[in-house]
């Protein structure tokens, strides 16, 4: 139940994200804009270690942990934000989201032949849903 809760709160919280996004972006580079949001983000972040007494244990976690959460911050805190901030720049926010959205479409497939993980009916239902949905909204 919790992880439900935090779902939809993830959920609520990514679909206001782009409005103040498409807004920033006004007035602002991408690459610029991504800085700030980083900047901000990791701040906060810091904050919140040094509060809870956590940050020491920055050293406690083993170099492959840091090598692939550094790679997927590479590619969706750094690439992903920044290819999202150019199409929100440029594109409409109920256009990009929902295609921005499709990104569990790769991770799913990804998942099946690096991870091992299984494609079962329910997922390829999913998965056709996710697509069809980005061919409804794009007309």
């Amino acid at each position: 139940m919790k992880s439900l809760m935090f779902a939809f709160l993830g959920m609520l919280l990514w679909g206001i994200a782009p409005l103040f996004g498409k807004i920033g972006l006004v007035q602002v580079n991408p690459g610029l804009a991504l800085s700030i949001r980083s900047i901000v983000i990791t701040s906060l972040l810091m904050g919140w270690l040094l509060a809870s007494g956590q940050f020491a244990s920055l050293t406690a976690v083993p170099p492959k942990a840091w090598l692939f959460i550094g790679l997927e911050g590479i590619c969706a805190s750094l690439l992903g934000h920044l290819a999202y901030y150019y199409a929100l720049k440029h594109g409409e926010v109920s256009l990009v989201s929902p295609i921005m959205a499709g990104f569990p479409l790769v991770a799913a497939l990804l998942s099946i032949f690096f991870l091992g993980e299984k494609f079962t009916p329910t997922k390829l239902i999913g998965a056709l849903l996710i697509i069809i949905g980005v061919f409804i909204i794009k007309k």
